[in-house]
């Protein structure tokens, strides 16, 4: 089976549709597949529900998918740093399911896990447990949260070899792991590209059985979300 694509755009051609969940690896700018969201932007797909756990800035990450209005509704964590993001959701155009983080982390991994639903103290007591079930165990309150899988996950690694078995590079890894199990069909982004057998197979973070298709992106633009420099 081969699981490499030319370009980006071709990795998504054939699998992502109108009204589909996307997840989507990374942390603000860290991390993230930035040809996958391209082409994701240029392919057109429109009411997309995307889980991440941010929509990165206005003019870059998921930020360039709320530009052009392909997002209904994000399943996130933090939206402190997207301008449009806010107005979105002020003006009642954008719907939004807020996610503590750490939940969110585990929602992605239960999904890719098969796991239905587990149970956290996190949210007791708070909005976020509304609606939802709580429990009593061994003394203390839990709320159940249902785990999340998505019809394609996008996510970025440094290194992949031909199986996709994936390796991250530092702080990229962040969501990327949880991301890449949680998805139906998980596309990533490499910077670099490696026969089967060059990884050694403890240096493997996620196992090729998750990852359907790879994409070669050699030289990211990896900006940086917030530049802070020592005075001398």
């Amino acid at each position: 089976m081969n699981k490499v694509y030319p370009d980006a755009a071709s990795a998504l051609a054939d699998i992502v549709r109108d009204g589909q969940t996307i997840a989507v690896g990374g942390f603000g700018l860290c991390g993230i597949p930035e040809a996958l969201i391209a082409a994701l932007r240029d392919s057109g797909v429109q009411n997309l529900t995307a889980i991440s756990n941010n929509a990165g800035v206005d003019d870059a990450g998921l930020g360039q998918l709320l530009q052009t209005r392909q997002i209904k509704k994000m399943i996130a964590s933090y939206v402190g740093e997207n301008k449009e993001f806010e107005r979105q959701y002020l003006a009642g155009e954008l719907e939004l399911e807020f996610t503590p983080q750490g939940t969110l982390a585990e929602k992605l991994r239960a999904g890719g896990a098969g796991i239905p639903a587990f149970f956290t103290k996190t949210g007791v007591g708070t909005v976020v447990a509304e609606g939802k079930d709580v429990r009593e165990f061994d003394g203390e309150q839990y709320v159940m949260e249902r785990s999340l899988v998505a019809d394609v996950s996008i996510v970025k690694a440094y290194m992949a070899d031909k199986a996709g078995n994936l390796v991250y590079r530092r702080t990229a890894r962040n969501f990327n792991p949880n991301v890449a199990m949680a998805g139906k069909i998980t596309v990533v982004e490499v910077e670099k590209l490696v026969e089967i057998g060059e990884i050694d197979p403890d240096h493997v973070h996620t196992p090729g059985i998750f990852i359907h298709r790879i994409v070669l992106n050699a030289h990211p633009q990896k900006r940086i979300e917030q530049r802070t420099l020592r005075t001398s």
